[in-house]
């Protein structure tokens, strides 16, 4: 739910760079290797295969798309069901969906990126770059860095102004009202939950260097990790003529909705469009593979945990029983007695998206779908639930092949 707040909008200052752009690198695409697949998760992969299409049968799920990254090799992806439910085209593997809050782990890979070049420190200043800006009280301001609002520590109430994201206000205009609500909480204190807040790291990045947030993301991310249908704003989406259409319950039946422009207005927290190929390049690069773009170090920091944070969603309560939750930067973070699983879901105009990384097990798997429901909300607890079936002869197999140091393309 919207926080409901009773807001006077105040005259947008232009937001001034202190500093010129800087030079940026280009940074040069440099594809990992391929592996032979384990045998074991082969057959582990036609099982999860087999669950998900009664999954999705028994959920009526329209359309969906899910893909599995093992190491730096794409081992499963596959479109499920219809693009619209009234029209016969398949989900592919280039069918485009927005991807909702996973968006934010964009946000912070991006980040990452340019802390890597030095043009950016986690520890910067949102006021340094953005001079106008303020918190009420004012004498927080010179508190807030780049960690807190990637981390939803900003101690804004939970949800500020998310009511005026859905009714299409300019993100310069939220951004404004935010100096005009106490604080729920210090700086760097609690965790509360945001979009309008967690996309000042979109202007902050366009002051420091001179282009816009998406077309960083588009230089820095999808073009290096070659995601040739992801996009960042509607116009996009629009224009493509593969992709998904959103669903809405109507009378016990899935129906298709609008597409409607909410949440482009907050880039960097819900506005990314990518089809599951673009998701799984981006998955390869998550698992440490692709350091000409981001570093494994970089990422150890995306994924550490800065502050508790409640998990919401139950089904990986169930997969096994969590000792705790936290949210990294960009990231939810779920510890289990044994195990750490890094994860994002979002839900935005009838569209469900989950992202799961294991490092441990050199694991990622996606999910888009363009409905919510079972098949969005169990299917990654569903794989690491049999995968975990499956481990001992898995490890096995690659304790057995590691010394032969293949990297050996799938057929």
């Amino acid at each position: 739910m919207g926080l409901l707040v009773i807001v006077v909008p105040l005259l947008v200052a232009q937001v001034i760079t202190r500093e010129q752009p800087p030079e940026q690198r280009v940074k040069k695409v440099a594809e990992p290797p391929k592996r032979a697949i384990n045998p074991h998760f082969k057959e582990l992969l036609k099982e999860y295969e087999d669950e998900i299409l009664e999954l999705s049968k028994e959920s009526h799920t329209p359309g969906a798309a899910i893909a599995v990254v093992y190491d730096s090799t794409i081992v499963f992806m596959k479109g499920f069901g219809l693009r619209n439910v009234l029209k016969p085209d398949s989900v592919d593997i280039n069918t485009v969906f927005r991807i909702a809050s996973v968006s934010k782990c964009f946000a912070s890979f991006l980040a990452g990126s340019l802390v890597e070049d030095t043009l950016l420190a986690w520890s910067d200043t949102v006021v340094h770059y953005l001079p106008t800006f303020h918190l009420k009280p004012r004498e927080e301001t010179g508190k807030l860095t780049v960690r807190h609002v990637l981390s939803h520590t900003t101690g804004l109430p939970y949800h500020a102004f998310t009511n005026m994201v859905e009714e299409g206000a300019s993100l310069d205009s939220m951004l404004s009202w935010l100096g005009n609500i106490n604080l729920a909480s210090p700086v760097g204190r609690a965790y509360s939950y945001q979009n309008v807040a967690y996309s000042i790291v979109g202007k902050v990045i366009e002051s420091r260097t001179g282009k816009s947030y998406n077309e960083q993301l588009r230089d820095r991310v999808f073009l290096p990790l070659n995601m040739t249908n992801a996009s960042v704003d509607y116009a996009s989406m629009m224009k493509n003529i593969n992709i998904a259409t959103p669903h809405q319950l109507a009378r016990g039946k899935w129906r298709p909705a609008k597409i409607t422009d909410t949440y482009y207005n907050v880039a960097p927290a819900g506005g990314v469009n990518a089809s599951i190929s673009d998701m799984a390049n981006w998955m390869i690069a998550l698992l440490g593979n692709r350091p000409d773009v981001i570093t494994p170090e970089t990422l150890k920091e995306l994924f550490t945990p800065e502050v508790k944070a409640p998990s919401k969603n139950r089904n990986y309560g169930r997969m096994h029983r969590l000792s705790n939750s936290y949210y990294g930067l960009g990231w939810r973070v779920l510890h289990y007695p044994n195990d750490t699983l890094i994860y994002h879901g979002g839900y935005v105009n009838g569209y469900r998206s989950e992202v799961a990384i294991n490092n441990k097990e050199r694991i990622a798997v996606c999910i888009l779908a363009n409905s919510p429901g079972d098949l969005a909300d169990n299917g990654i607890p569903l794989f690491f639930n049999l995968y975990e079936a499956r481990r001992d002869s898995i490890v096995a197999w690659e304790k057995k092949r590691k010394p032969l140091g293949e990297k050996l393309a799938l057929p």
